[in-house]
């Protein structure tokens, strides 16, 4: 049996994860949906959709789709998905888990590389978050979920623009950029959005494409060449509105825990000394490792190396070969909370050969 593609679907409350998947289930889109209804804790938050006092129940949708909510194992829901659809009893073609407002995304992605049963039945595509234009600035700066949910983000929806003023969204959108860049944003109007940035966004696949916003990359080139002299601003070269209370208009005045950086070079990697120091790194930083993800130049092979992590998992694949003329250099890309950049950028260094 082929594997089944699985997406994650996130956001802190009233962001409009319910309106999206309504969205999503009741388009005539000829897929046939699993929703998975990940609630744990108290809180049943979409209880209008589906009314259960059992701990799992499967509601099989006119338009073909099935919907199931679990008050408790995951995993379990999981492997009795897969099982009765083996068994020919449930008939669908990928499946949505959603998560309640205040979940980490990370024990959830960590589910599909960690149980052997799991990864042998479902294929994490990616893990997709609703952030609400109107609470997020709020929300982001009181809890850290939002902003972990951020950080896992393989594709952000900014849900409600239509209710804060243009330089809001903007001032919003530049500071998930710092916090994620490898996330593509786009602002969604009632969970309208076409499948083809809903599904089969290959988040997790191990792939030479390593999307980093190319703006932030600029502005971090700008912000290390210019890192030495005292009086640098982001604000002269830059259009977006100053914060209140902030002379310079910089915008990095809410320091957010979770930020990102990059690290490059053209020298390649020493194999053995680059392992030895991402195994004690993911030892040490790995709970507040969210996504980090790298396109490899390595001593010793004539083809991209390209890994990816979540947390302590990590995983590398040997990628297509350099092309004639292409240069060899190395990118990887970093999301964390409170991570110390400087002992990252210069422990990768020493990797060199």
């Amino acid at each position: 049996m082929a594997l089944i593609p699985a997406t994650i679907l996130t956001g802190f409350l009233g962001s409009g994860k319910t309106t999206l998947l309504k969205r999503v289930l009741s388009e005539a889109h000829g897929q046939k949906i699993a929703v998975i209804e990940n609630e744990f804790g108290e809180e049943n938050i979409d209880s209008d959709i589906l009314v259960t006092e059992t701990k799992e129940q499967i509601i099989q949708m006119s338009n073909g789709c099935i919907c199931c909510t679990i008050r408790e194992d995951l995993r379990g829901a999981l492997q009795l998905l897969a099982a009765k659809k083996r068994k020919g009893l449930l008939d669908f073609d990928r499946v949505i888990i959603e998560t309640t407002g205040l979940a980490d995304p990370g024990p959830v992605a960590q589910t599909f590389f960690m149980d052997d049963e799991i990864a042998e039945s479902y294929l994490l595509d990616s893990i997709l978050t609703l952030v609400d234009a109107k609470h997020a600035p709020q929300q982001l700066n009181d809890r850290q979920e939002a902003r972990r949910q951020v950080g896992f983000a393989d594709q952000l929806f900014i849900s409600k623009t239509d209710l804060v003023a243009k330089e809001e969204t903007e001032a919003l959108i530049h500071r998930l950029k710092h916090m994620n860049p490898r996330a593509p944003l786009k602002a969604v109007h009632f969970g309208e959005v076409g499948l083809d940035e809903v599904f089969d966004l290959r988040g997790f696949n191990l792939n030479a494409k390593l999307d980093i916003d190319p703006d932030f990359l600029k502005e971090q080139e700008e912000h290390d060449h210019a890192a030495h002299a005292h009086d640098h601003e982001h604000g002269e070269h830059c259009d977006h509105p100053s914060h209140a209370g902030d002379a310079h208009g910089h915008h990095h005045h809410h320091d957010d825990d979770v930020k990102s950086f990059v690290f490059r070079s053209q020298r390649p990697f020493d194999p053995a000394k680059l392992e030895d120091f991402l195994g004690a790194i993911v030892n040490i930083y790995g709970p507040k490792m969210l996504r980090y993800k790298g396109v490899l130049n390595m001593k010793g092979t004539e083809r991209k190396v390209i890994f990816q992590g979540v947390h302590q998992l990590m995983g590398s694949d040997l990628g297509p070969q350099w092309a004639a003329g292409e240069t060899r250099n190395s990118k990887m890309v970093f999301i964390g909370i409170d991570l110390p950049r400087e002992i990252f950028l210069q422990g990768l260094e020493q990797c060199l050969s």
